[in-house]
């Protein structure tokens, strides 16, 4: 009897210890299911930032002045800094060839009076037909318009102020040939014009700025004060050479009285319009996988429980970060660490706390 019960001992040895070795095992697998990762949440980057620019002040009645012929400049009676009075006399041409054009003009004109009243006469008597007539008188007509238009050049061979204001640049000296409408005197009115700063933009402001978005306008010759102003014109177009497009910043409270044109100046615009669907994300560089050109793959999260390998656009790399522009719409969250070990649809566990991007 006891033999009996000594093998039966001996039989449940075993089996206890084979119980005991299972919740282990058991416990291994599942945590092997499961892979640690770090996550940080995906803030939509807001499309109306405020965007900084910078650019010179100038005026909205600048003007660009030059002769409505070409020639050789034969005086320049201002300097740059000179205030002019409406109606004064600036800058003058060489009259010689102009002159004598307007002579030959007016005995064109002569000659074709005389003939046309010659032929009239003889048309009274019915000597000449009524062709001749005609004829002769648009002959005089054609003159007297010839006349008109070298006189007028004649006109337009001086430059004369257009309003009271300053000189800002002088673009060309005396003796120096010039084409026809070749800018030679810059100038702007005397505190009439409303000032503006005139800065560039990228085309991505340019879509987003709208006009009358308000700013504030800041430059070194008022240290300490901020100006108002609002968005008053856009650029139709890139500027050729600096390649950006150009945006007009309007002040909108007293003129000030130490600003001149051309002085640098700083603006923080605050853009009104509002674009929900797309943003920029700033990521840390290592989130980003198999990176090829504006391209790459990262691993996000919607769940906290399962990664999704998701294909984005790259904007631009700096130092530690990367601008991701598009992919990241849908994503609840980022895998910063652990993405090495993950395929898509891994299971993961988070195991820090949730950080934002930008």
């Amino acid at each position: 009897m006891k033999a009996i019960h000594y093998a039966a001992l001996l039989l449940g040895v075993p089996l206890f210890y084979a119980c005991n070795t299972s919740t282990p095992v058991a416990s291994t697998a599942m945590g092997n299911d499961t892979i640690p990762v770090q996550v940080m949440k995906l803030n939509l980057e807001s499309s109306n930032a405020a965007i900084p620019v910078s650019g010179q002040f100038t005026t909205n009645d600048e003007v660009m002045l030059s002769f409505k012929t070409g020639g050789i400049i034969n005086s320049l009676l201002v300097k740059e800094g000179d205030a002019v009075k409406k109606g004064q006399l600036l800058a003058t041409l060489n009259l010689t060839e102009i002159n004598a054009q307007v002579q030959q003009a007016q005995l064109g004109y002569e000659k074709a009076k005389r003939d046309y009243q010659r032929t009239k006469n003889l048309y009274s008597d019915s000597v000449a037909t009524l062709e001749q007539l005609q004829n002769s008188k648009t002959a005089l007509q054609i003159s007297q318009q010839q006349l008109n238009q070298v006189d007028f050049n004649r006109k337009y061979s001086e430059i004369h102020a257009p309003e009271n204001g300053f000189i800002l640049k002088k673009l060309a000296d005396v003796g120096q040939q010039i084409s026809s409408g070749t800018a030679v005197l810059q100038t702007n009115g005397a505190q009439s014009g409303k000032w503006e700063l005139k800065v560039g933009i990228s085309d991505r402001e340019w879509a987003i700025l709208k006009l009358n978005d308000p700013a504030k306008i800041e430059t070194t010759a008022m240290p300490g004060q901020v100006l108002d102003g609002v968005v008053s014109r856009k650029s139709e177009g890139v500027d050729a050479a600096t390649g950006t497009f150009t945006a007009y910043i309007r002040l909108t409270g007293q003129t000030p009285k130490a600003i001149a044109a051309g002085m640098f100046g700083r603006a923080t615009l605050s853009p009104s319009k509002q674009v929900a669907h797309k943003g920029n994300w700033q990521i840390p560089y290592e989130a980003l996988l198999d990176g090829d050109g504006s391209s790459g793959y990262v691993f996000i999260t919607n769940d906290n429980k399962t990664a999704h390998r998701v294909k984005v656009t790259v904007a631009g790399i700096e130092k530690n970060t990367v601008t991701i522009s598009e992919g990241l719409e849908n994503a609840a969250a980022l895998i910063i660490s652990g993405s090495a070990y993950l395929t898509d649809n891994s299971k993961i566990s988070i195991h820090s706390p949730l950080k934002a991007a930008k």
